[in-house]
């Protein structure tokens, strides 16, 4: 069944190696991979599973690739391309893990970062990236003076206000504003969608499992107890974490560095280095959680330490993944219903918007440098990445690798 899939594959895996900027950069590479490219979806469809994604708990940009493996060729396609997917990223954290103890001792005290002019133009180009999915996905979902200004609603308040939950409460309010209007009608559903609800009992049985597990592996001093906890710890995080891999950072800090046994499973200074070395690494931000695995596991060898890592990255994107796939037949049965599908075209909206305000955030943190002068360098590389995107043919990864091949020029 694989084998009729290969071309998708192959495009998923070229994805994962070039798709920057965290899940709205993530967002435009979609659009220009999966949408334009190959055709696999519709704009209308990729902004469908986007807001479904932003409802959910876990990586947002990997369950909304997943879900368009799904499309394609149910539950087998779709954890091929998962695994694919986080392939990369987790493999380059995790070694990443043993990079900062074995060849740059200063970074394990959090006072000296791994010099990365590669990488130098990937911000200002992951965020020519957001606004060219934005441009583009404007086009097919802003129609009425109603959706616009949901649109600019929308951008204003991520702007200002600073929290992940505004996200689910701003999809809810815009799908409640859309339903005013009576003038659309769902076509009705053709065949009702299966419920797999094993895949919601495996969610709560793990959940419980590992709680209990990772209790008596911390009561009982098991040997190599922190592998057990290392499961729980990063299984909780994937199933309430909501508004991306940046909320982690707060659960990690509380988790490993203060509640931690003395001294702790690991200082901030690793922490914070580790999250600076993502920020750089194409793939899910949640591919931290291998960097974070594999430091806590250091002190009992590197075969734990590899352990460590592939504990910590099973863990966190599972649990977001079983919810996926129970509720997502759940949420294709109930958008045939009228009131969410009249909801669908505001919750659109929003995610637009927010794409929006989320290129006008990450501008705004690179727009100035140390000297709080104006860095006109970044505004370009914006501008030639959007212009390159929208007005030619060029494929997104030859950007993506030119800009680094201008970075590493810079040697």
């Amino acid at each position: 069944m694989l084998l009729r899939h290969v071309p998708f594959l192959k495009a998923v895996f070229l994805y994962s190696f070039t798709a920057f900027g965290g899940p709205q950069g993530h967002m435009g590479m979609m659009v220009k991979t999966f949408v334009q490219k190959r055709k696999d979806i519709t704009e209308d469809e990729l902004l469908e599973y986007n807001a479904f994604c932003q409802m959910l708990p876990g990586p947002s940009s990997t369950q909304t690739v997943t879900l368009i493996a799904l499309k394609r060729g149910g539950v087998p396609l779709a954890i091929f391309t998962l695994l694919l997917w986080i392939f990369p990223a987790a493999l380059i954290m995790a070694l990443f893990s043993f990079i900062i103890f074995y060849f740059d001792p200063g970074a394990q005290k959090g006072n000296k970062m791994i010099p990365l002019n590669l990488f130098y133009y990937i911000q200002p180009m992951s965020v020519g990236f957001v606004f060219f999915a934005a441009a583009r996905m404007m086009q097919t979902s802003i129609k009425y003076v109603a959706t616009a200004a949901i649109m600019v609603g929308s951008l204003v308040a991520t702007l200002f206000i600073n929290s992940p939950w505004v996200f689910p409460v701003l999809l809810v309010i815009s799908g409640a504003i859309s339903n005013f209007s009576n003038n659309r009608i769902p076509t009705p559903i053709q065949k009702p969608k299966k419920i797999n609800w094993m895949h919601l009992w495996l969610f709560a049985l793990l959940f419980v499992v590992a709680g209990i597990v990772s209790e008596l592996a911390k009561s009982g001093n098991w040997e190599h107890a922190r592998i057990y906890n290392l499961f729980e710890n990063f299984y909780r995080f994937g199933a309430i974490v909501f508004g991306g891999g940046q909320a982690l950072m707060p659960l990690m800090l509380i988790q490993f560095v203060k509640r931690s046994t003395q001294p702790p499973i690991l200082t901030a200074g690793q922490l914070l280095t580790g999250y600076g070395m993502v920020q750089a690494v194409p793939g899910p931000v949640f591919s931290i959680c291998s960097f974070v695995g594999g430091v806590a596991m250091h002190e009992y060898g590197p075969l734990w330490q590899i352990g460590g890592s592939l504990v910590a990255t099973i863990a966190v994107f599972l649990p977001s993944t079983l919810l996926l796939f129970f509720l997502f037949p759940v949420y294709e049965n109930l958008k045939h219903h009228v009131i969410i599908f009249r909801a669908l075209e505001g919750i659109n909206s929003a995610i637009v918007g927010i794409i929006w305000a989320s290129g006008i955030v990450l501008f705004r943190s690179i727009a100035f440098d140390q000297a709080l002068a104006f860095e006109w360098s970044n505004l370009v590389v914006v501008m030639i990445t959007f212009s390159l995107l929208y007005f030619s043919k060029i494929p997104a990864p030859l950007i993506v690798l030119g800009w680094l091949l201008m970075g590493w020029s810079l040697h």
